[in-house]
């Protein structure tokens, strides 16, 4: 067994023969901010086999107080989070691949890449995209591990096909946090204790110890030096749509992923095209250039100084119009940029 991991081997729930299995296995990671950074490299150091992590974004400088992942250069060149990600994973540890797509974790999407992953963990600001990962969790009978944090407080919980209630069943029941890091300030504390949860459950479940899994929702608040575990066991409802008696999967019909968008707590719209298809980047540049505009780019992005606005335009032909929260007006600038 490789020097690397002896420590983890020594630990009596992984063991020789847990190791073998974390070597084998692949977590998808749905966002790469606070928690999907964090929990990708205590995953990356741990030893999986294989890491996919989806994003949306590109960093920030708001992002470097908790995103452990990033640097002031990446805030410079306005890496994609996704391909930030990957650069320093590889350098963390050879033996993992690591996989980064730039793009919103559609439905569809999250269903080509499901086959094959062993858990989910979610890293996401937004409950369209949760809803729809846990619609594939229950379809295709994969665990995924909720996780959310604002200001001091965070929260988790292990789904598990078959044996939990599922997001949909839990939403009937406990209130989930509707503050965003944007709206209510977060501390890294926070993050790295919601980290904490999500990947010591996934690593349970990549050691298939199942009898280790919680099934409680944990909640807590550092700052106030509270922590609550509620069995939800009771929470499970046969009616379900997404795992009950006659399920239907609603949130996997594309329909009901809308376009365009406000992003969470922020005054940007994001805008998706209605049909899939990369542009050049670099011909969009030189012809915004000979406009008069303001261009800035990466082999990943362009941005266009608008005035007050900034658009952000990404190869899949998605935009991130900051500055307003107007869908119409958005939508209106994103015309006259693509067309």
């Amino acid at each position: 067994m490789n020097e690397r991991y002896s420590r983890q081997v020594l630990f009596p729930g992984i063991g020789k023969e847990g190791q073998a299995k974390i070597s084998r296995k692949h977590v998808l990671i749905i966002g790469a901010g606070a928690l999907g950074s964090g929990s990708a490299e205590v995953l990356t150091r741990a030893g999986v086999g294989k890491i996919t992590i989806i994003d949306r974004d590109y960093v920030e400088a708001s992002n470097l107080q908790r995103q452990q992942l990033y640097t002031e250069e990446d805030v410079d060149e306005k890496n994609p989070k996704a391909a930030a990600a990957e650069k320093r994973l590889r350098v963390i540890n050879s033996d993992v691949e690591v996989v980064s797509i730039i793009g919103d974790a559609t439905p569809e999407l999250l269903e080509e890449l499901i086959l094959g992953v062993d858990v989910m963990i979610d890293a996401t600001d937004n409950f369209e995209t949760r809803m729809a990962m846990n619609d594939v969790s229950q379809k295709y009978q994969v665990p995924w591990i909720y996780g959310a944090c604002v200001g001091s407080f965070g929260m988790t919980f292990s789904m598990i096909p078959g044996k939990t209630p599922c997001l949909n069943c839990l939403l009937r029941s406990i209130p989930l946090q509707g503050m965003t890091c944007d709206t209510g300030g977060i501390i890294s504390p926070a993050v790295q204790m919601v980290i904490a949860h999500q990947t010591a459950e996934a690593m349970k479940m990549l050691v298939e110890d199942w009898d280790a899994v919680r099934t409680s929702f944990v909640s807590f608040d550092l700052w106030r030096n509270q922590y609550t575990s509620i069995k939800m066991s009771k929470a499970k409802f046969a009616g379900c749509l997404s795992c009950g008696e006659e399920r239907t999967y609603p949130y996997l019909d594309h329909e009901n992923m809308t376009k365009t968008t406000v992003l969470c707590g922020r005054d940007t719209v994001q805008i998706r095209p209605s049909t899939q298809g990369e542009i050049s980047l670099e011909r969009l540049a030189a012809q915004l250039s000979t406009l008069g505009y303001m261009v800035k780019g990466n082999p990943y992005l362009v941005s266009v100084e608008m005035g007050e606005e900034r658009i952000v335009i990404f190869q899949d032909g998605r935009a991130l119009i900051h500055g307003t929260k107007d869908l119409t007006h958005a939508k209106s600038i994103y015309q006259r940029i693509l067309g």
